[in-house]
């Protein structure tokens, strides 16, 4: 996994760069301030915040690094592993990279899926920003953003959706990132959901645990 993202996570690099400088390296690839975390340990801690819920605070703890150093990493490598697609259980060569990936394979093998919202602690957006109340978690009540992840009956990830302001609310989500229209298209497929998606399962088929 690490050969085959960090090419994709350097050329990013290189283009931001590009845009900043807005014109071409005048140094040697290489030179200049170093990053805090190599690609390795970005890696590493996105996939720990991914399959544990590990808040950001308590990763940069354990790296010694600003949690603004750790929220900045895992902003890079998330999109590389969405793109990359998430390994099906028991069969490494099948991979679901998109929502109806997801769907069409719980159909298939008769999976019951998992619908949640994970939420992490962000810094508070600088005052006069728009929408910065937007991040103001209604559960947490504390500046958070919002990720929808799908697993499958044993807690596998399967996929994991675009992160959005704390605010929002999880059914909103389900709706505006096509996971609703999904269960419509597939209703055969059923999903396990917790409280805050009350009042959307008998649209959808979900199951309140």
């Amino acid at each position: 996994m690490i050969e085959e993202l960090a090419d994709l996570w350097l050329a990013r690099c290189e283009s931001e760069l590009r845009e900043r400088r807005g014109a071409e390296r005048q140094r040697e690839a290489g030179a200049g301030p170093k990053h805090d975390l190599v690609f390795t340990d970005r890696l590493l801690v996105t996939l720990v915040h991914l399959r544990t819920g590990l808040p950001h605070a308590a990763l940069a703890e354990l790296y010694g690094v600003a949690r603004s150093t750790i929220s900045r990493a895992i902003g890079e490598i998330r999109p590389l592993l969405a793109v990359r697609g998430f390994a099906v259980p028991d069969d490494s060569g099948v991979r679901l990279r998109t929502l109806a990936d997801v769907f069409a394979y719980a159909e298939a093998a008769g999976i019951r899926l998992r619908i949640d919202g994970a939420e992490t602690q962000v810094r508070r957006p600088k005052a006069g920003k728009p929408g910065r109340r937007a991040f103001v978690s209604g559960k947490k009540k504390q500046n958070t953003i919002k990720t929808t992840t799908i697993s499958d009956g044993q807690g596998r990830l399967l996929w994991s959706g675009a992160d959005r302001p704390g605010r929002i609310h999880d059914q909103t989500a389900m709706r505006t990132e096509g996971i609703a229209e999904q269960f419509r298209l597939h209703p055969k497929v059923t999903a396990e959901v917790d409280e805050g998606y009350r009042g959307r399962c008998h649209v959808v088929g979900c199951v309140t645990v």
